[in-house]
């Protein structure tokens, strides 16, 4: 199923998702995207045994064992990072929410936290709450509401009392992609840690922690075609120099001392599927280059795409206005509309099976810095599925629910 790097085969994607048997042309891929049949096979697979808590002794103790592996393995790819540096985790909430209460241990009066306004509230609001407790102040990189850029002069807020950056490697909003590497050699130059939200990049893109120098990453499974959990990638020797709160008899291993409770072995299996999957649209020698490839030729087929849009959004003049105008974006779209209420319009489209969200999109500091009410408009997010036929059926929607 590879392709010639730089094409894409959207009708052979698109076959491996029984769920787009409904018709529905989905755009509110951001939040959530559907799963492909080799997804579901692999959980049921695995849940219907034999499966027992992990060890070596029986084949249902090796298949967990296995299953946490795999998940393992298929996370460093997709980030770049290694396996003894991936911690699962029930959603990229839950991880920061648990690595802020981690990090803040070693936090007092003095110290700062520099947060970013492009950033989804889950990479904002532990971390608020983090600083609240220890006594810590929290300061801001700002975005530019004419572009959605960040504002490299609001680097400035990173100085010798920051002890860590956290933001965003792709607004979920705005589409947004700030420059990381160059906030995160800041931050290291003052000895901070920097956490980076890559819960939307990731669905763009095959990220590397790397090259963006960050020193955590999550992602959402959800959001690249896998099941509801989330995952953290980090560098093993970093994992343990940090004290979570854990249970006396659990292991203190890295990466296991950060995952409370028992996993649940039957999803790990279906994120290693969804990450196969992407990587079976690419090619290259090894799964790490194959999810390179494929996700450069999913950014070129999404883009062709986004200019469609675009170009059917300025077609309809000053009934809306887009939001989303950074040079280096996802294919997401933010419209905010003149004469109709986003909840209205989403209706609308909806009676159409053209699934186009409104609401929070959970982004409230993106709002306040555009001077926009949490719940101002529509958001428009591709993914690799979507195809010319969906773009169709969306502009001829809009042009007349906002006629």
């Amino acid at each position: 199923m590879a392709h010639a790097p730089g094409s894409f085969d959207v009708a052979a994607f698109r076959s491996g998702f029984p769920s787009l048997s409904s018709g529905i042309a989905h755009f509110d891929n951001p939040g959530g995207t559907q799963t492909p049949a080799v997804v579901g096979e692999a959980i049921a697979r695995t849940l219907t045994g034999p499966l027992s808590q992990r060890g070596a002794g029986t084949i249902s103790q090796r298949n967990a064992e296995e299953a946490v592996a795999g998940f393992r393995s298929a996370i460093a790819d997709l980030l770049g990072g290694v396996p003894g540096g991936v911690v699962h985790g029930r959603s990229a909430t839950a991880l920061t929410y648990d690595f802020s209460r981690a990090l803040a241990k070693t936090w007092g009066p003095g110290d700062e936290v520099v947060l970013c306004e492009l950033d989804h509230d889950s990479n904002v609001r532990p971390w608020v709450q983090a600083a609240e407790r220890a006594g810590v102040t929290v300061r801001w990189l700002r975005l530019v509401p004419e572009t959605g850029e960040l504002d490299l002069d609001s680097l400035d807020a990173i100085t010798e009392r920051t002890r860590l950056v956290a933001l965003t490697a792709a607004s979920n909003l705005l589409g947004t992609r700030p420059p990381v590497a160059t906030v995160a050699a800041r931050a290291h130059e003052v000895g901070a840690l920097v956490h980076v939200d890559a819960v939307h990049h990731t669905a763009h893109a095959a990220p590397d922690i790397t090259a963006m120098a960050a020193d955590l990453v999550v992602c959402s499974p959800y959001k690249f075609f896998g099941p509801h959990c989330g995952a953290l990638v980090a560098d093993p020797a970093l994992l343990e120099t940090l004290r979570p709160d854990k249970l006396l008899p659990s292991t203190d291993a890295v990466p296991e001392r950060f995952e409370l409770g028992t996993l649940p072995y039957e999803l790990l299996p279906g994120v290693t599927a969804a990450v196969d999957f992407i990587a079976s649209h690419g090619t290259g020698d090894t799964r790490r280059d194959r999810l390179v490839s494929a996700a450069a030729s999913i950014a070129e087929h999404e883009l062709r795409l986004r200019v469609r849009i675009e170009e059917g959004l300025a077609a309809l003049g000053d009934r809306l206005t887009l939001h989303s105008r950074a040079a280096d974006r996802t294919s997401t779209l933010f419209v905010t509309l003149r004469d109709h209420r986003p909840a209205d319009v989403h209706d609308l489209l909806a009676k159409q099976d053209v699934l186009v969200p409104a609401g929070t999109f959970y982004a409230y500091e993106t709002f306040r810095a555009l001077d926009l009410p949490v719940d101002a408009g529509l958001r428009i997010g591709l993914a690799a599925y979507n195809d010319d036929a969906d773009v169709d059926r969306l502009l001829a929607g809009l042009e007349e629910a906002l006629a």
